[in-house]
């Protein structure tokens, strides 16, 4: 197999790759998510303490400290504001996480590109993988703690693996953008960080949406964490269901970015040994 060969952009090529290397994909998540934890006495269980950490925190601080109150028609209990804060944090951990390692994803596996023909296109797949077991993790963690407080859990928690999938076919294909420009641009790397910190405050997730005027909601559901942060509320908090029309849009634009991105790495991969 020649590694200069010019590489298929379509769908179609898409979906053969991720399957045919599945079982490498899946090796390859777990590699690095119990990479992060090697040497540490507790492990793996890092990733169910940390959550369970942050959300004891966050309830203590917003609804002991702060009093805070998330506002609006329902009723509320001492403790709404923490989960409502934390269902926010999970969707924009998730975004973050993958998008700040995305330009460095080739760079800091040179072996891949020069020595051994390699499908690279995984190596987005398995960070966002690696992102998505902690954000899976979280969501167990803020689910016990919604049933230890409440007694019950909404039946329409079913339809969060439909509310989340947009967002991940969407943040792959910005990871895979990342990832190629990150070779040729070194600087790319740099203003990620502070892109994920304007996006967390740019976002829902110290506050609902309808706290802001009429005439900003619109802007602000642009935002590509806006969609998901509510429905993800309305699904694990509100037992509501979500709403099909505006995912269905997302999820052909998310659809139409994974392809732009996948079809961008693919031509420019074939360069990527030249510039390392």
């Amino acid at each position: 197999m020649n590694p200069h060969a010019e590489k298929p952009i379509s769908l179609a090529s898409l979906v053969r790759s991720l399957w045919s290397n599945r079982q490498l994909i899946l090796q390859m998540t777990k590699r690095d998510v119990v990479g992060r934890y090697k040497g540490s006495v507790m492990g793996v269980m890092w990733s169910f303490f940390n959550p369970l950490f942050l959300l004891a925190i966050y309830t203590f601080v917003f609804s002991v400290v702060f009093k805070a109150r998330w506002g609006g028609t329902l009723p509320e209990s001492k403790t709404q504001f923490a989960i409502l804060l934390f269902v926010g944090m999970i969707v924009h951990t998730l975004f973050a996480e993958t998008l700040n390692r995305a330009p460095g994803l080739i760079l800091n596996n040179v072996s891949y590109v020069k020595k051994i023909v390699f499908p690279l296109e995984i190596l987005p797949v398995t960070a966002i993988g690696a992102a998505l077991f902690h954000a899976v993790v979280s969501l167990l963690v803020l689910l016990i703690f919604f049933v230890v407080l409440n007694g019950y859990l909404h039946w329409t928690v079913v339809f969060l693996p439909i509310v989340m999938l947009p967002l991940v076919i969407l943040t792959l294909g910005a990871a895979w953008g990342l990832a190629s420009l990150g070779v040729f641009l070194r600087d790319v790397a740099q203003p990620i960080g502070l892109v994920m910190t304007v996006l967390l405050f740019a976002s829902p997730v110290f506050y609902p949406i309808t706290a802001l005027p009429a005439v900003v909601r619109p802007w602000l559901m642009l935002n590509p964490l806006t969609l998901i942060i509510e429905q993800t509320r309305a699904v694990l908090v509100f037992g509501t269901t979500p709403d099909w029309d505006a995912l269905a849009a997302y999820t052909i634009v998310a659809a139409l970015v994974a392809w732009i991105g996948y079809a961008w790495f693919q031509k420019t991969r074939k360069g990527f040994a030249n510039v390392l």
